[in-house]
């Protein structure tokens, strides 16, 4: 019997197997209270704890768990150890279960294959000589453009393997989003293919990496996986097959021995003030945050068999790709859309006998309409989701149609690209109430602020996180600048993330939506600035605004705002295309609306807010540095 207000309550079976409670028990503690305890206020102990009962290798164990010298903004983790994470996710594993299948590659026409843990050890350290011969140095950046497949993995591992910084790039891109990213990075090598599927047809990924490095131009090698076999152009001395290139290689070469803060991954996210953010993570911080969420949240183990229905230009990529390598669990890679058919993610949960899947509220969203599920879940132990807040409707769906109405449980996550994990994540070892993100993540010192930076419970705040954490990005690449201003300036020591939160009597949190003007697509965060720079692509668009209105199925699209240049015009259609153009389909406004002029400060700042909260009908809040307010009576005419 479920308790009253509660989704999901643990049988003493559950409670007794679970990964979080060996750790428990372990430090000595009853409950998730007195874990959660431990870890924020005794960190060596517990993070050491963990490594233990993981079973994490590193080649040199640290020295100095937490320092803070140089400010709490710029927190290093692990101080003397030495790490690598291709070693810790798959190395290791070729080793100790060399032949228990590792990936897992279901593509779109419904072709199947795996790699076993010794052929994808093997595989990531021919591609990782290959790189090196390629001249790619430890530190230098590499971009991956690549569908979900092994492939993705393989190359994200080799990098890991000589420590180059990889630069995954969400394959759903178009060249100019692209080429905003590898600029940014500087990156030296280019990995992607000649196609993917999606939907059906086929996606020229080769030509849209070639539009994008003619804005690139620090790329000076291109590596292409034959995914389809189709003809693609390649540039002589530039491009080579990954089969051609790999094909001398011996895949003996050792995993390099790297420090713990030594550079892993640059994961790019959008702010509100102009280009995307390059998150910058590390070996020994990303791969222990990200294994303990998995081990303890997902309750992942060895042997297990997940499926997130992500890309690896979406955080829970990597966190896949390391969580279920650091924890010796096969990943099931699905290439193209997980709704084609509209009971693909289903029927490959019942195939695989996936232990934990991984699933958005957008996705779930999109799936009711398509029908109730006929596959058989009996294999699924955990659901994790994330990407944005949840509303009651879908969530009881899931609950009753996946999990069994309450047989498993849904393990709501919430954090970020720049958190490197999570920020707030549902305990294997507590009750779950609906829609919930559970409590502050272990290790985590979470907090609701008022405008005055006082704590808050039972109303609505910013949520903030008052001490570092091994997750933590360390800045924003080549831009500290941006980083202090966007993470520290609202409450000076204190991580303000930019999204609403609140605490019930109970302690349970709930999310609210952003509290900044980040859009989130489908749980994929996109800045403002990127589609309004897109839209001034349309010849005759003088300005643009775009904002995020709530959708019952995508949780949140885009709605574009643009002033027209004197004398010209255009239709809702043409800037359409020309954003899809330049960041891709997946965010293209659902609604244009042409209006005389945009709500301006007296700075000449679009206030954005103001634009959404007069769609939405909502009290906009101080508009006293408004110097045209009678704009909002223009968008409230144009919207209604």
């Amino acid at each position: 019997m479920i308790g009253a207000g509660y989704s999901w309550v643990p049988s003493h079976a559950q409670l007794e197997t679970a990964n979080v409670t060996r750790l428990a028990h372990g430090l000595g503690c009853d409950d998730f209270a007195s874990l959660h305890a431990v870890s924020i206020d005794d960190p060596d102990r517990f993070w050491r704890a963990v490594r233990a009962d993981l079973d994490i290798p590193f080649f040199i164990d640290w020295k100095t768990t937490l320092d803070t010298s140089r400010g709490i903004e710029w927190a290093t983790w692990f101080g003397g150890g030495r790490v690598n994470i291709a070693e810790a996710c798959v190395h290791r594993w070729a080793r100790e279960r060399p032949d228990a299948e590792a990936a897992i590659w279901r593509a779109e026409d419904g072709a199947r294959s795996s790699l076993s843990w010794v052929e994808l050890s093997r595989e990531t350290t021919r591609l990782a000589e290959a790189l090196v011969g390629l001249g790619v140095e430890p530190g230098d950046t590499v971009g991956i453009y690549l569908p979900m497949a092994p492939e993705t993995a393989i190359a994200s591992h080799a990098c890991a393997h000589i420590g180059a910084i990889q630069v995954p790039i969400f394959s759903g891109f178009a060249a100019p989003a692209v080429a905003a990213r590898l600029a940014d990075a500087g990156a030296r090598v280019l990995i992607t293919c000649d196609g993917s599927l999606r939907r059906g047809a086929a996606v020229g990924m080769k030509t849209i990496a070639d539009d994008a490095l003619a804005e690139a131009p620090s790329v000076e090698h291109v590596v292409v996986w034959r995914r389809l076999g189709i003809d693609c152009p390649m540039t002589a001395g530039r491009d080579a097959f990954w089969d051609q290139l790999v094909a001398g290689e011996p895949g003996v070469m050792p995993p390099l021995e790297l420090e713990s803060e030594h550079p892993y991954l640059l994961a790019y996210t959008s702010g509100t003030t102009g280009l995307p953010k390059g998150a910058l993570h590390v070996h020994g911080g990303f791969l222990l945050s990200i294994a303990r969420e998995c081990a303890y949240g997902s309750d992942i183990r060895a042997g297990d068999r997940v499926l997130f229905a992500t890309d690896m230009g979406w955080i829970m990529g990597p966190w896949i790709v390391v969580g279920a390598g650091a924890l010796g669990a096969a990943t099931v890679f699905v290439e193209g859309a997980p709704d084609w058919p509209a009971d693909r993610i289903w029927s490959l949960a019942e195939e695989e006998r996936v232990t934990m899947l991984g699933i958005s509220p957008t996705l779930v969203r999109a799936l009711i309409p398509k029908g109730d599920p006929t596959a058989d879940f009996s294999s699924l132990r955990t659901v994790t989701t994330t990407g944005e807040p949840w509303n009651r409707g879908p969530y009881d769906w899931l609950d009753e149609h996946v999990c069994g109405g309450g047989r498993i449980p849904i393990v709501n996550v919430s954090g970020g690209t720049e958190v490197g994990a999570c920020f707030l994540a549902v305990s294997p070892l507590a009750p779950t109430k609906p829609v919930s993100v559970g409590f502050a993540a272990l290790g985590l010192d979470m907090d609701v602020f008022d405008p005055d930076g006082q704590s808050l419970r039972g109303e609505v705040g910013e949520l903030v996180c008052k001490r570092p954490w091994p997750g933590m990005t360390r800045g924003i690449w080549r831009d500290p600048e941006r980083y202090l201003a966007t993470y520290w300036s609202r409450f000076p020591g204190v991580w303000t993330h930019g999204d609403w939160a609140s605490v019930d009597a109970d302690g349970y949190w709930f999310l609210h939506g952003r509290s900044d003007d980040t859009l989130n697509i489908a749980g994929k965060r996109i800045g403002p600035a990127e589609l309004e720079s897109a839209a001034l692509h349309c010849a005759a668009v003088a300005e643009a605004a775009a904002i995020g209105v709530p959708h019952e199925v995508k949780g949140e699209v885009p709605w574009l705002f643009c002033v027209l240049k004197p004398g010209r015009n255009a239709s809702a259609g043409e800037v359409s295309a020309a954003i899809a153009a330049e960041v891709g389909k997946a965010f293209a406004p659902a609604r244009v609306v042409f209006i005389p002029s945009l709500p301006k400060t007296r700075t000449a700042k679009v206030v954005r807010r103001a634009i959404r909260a007069t769609v939405l009908g909502v009290d906009p809040g101080d508009l006293s540095t408004l110097e045209n307010p009678e704009s909002l009576q223009e968008i409230r005419a144009a919207t209604t």
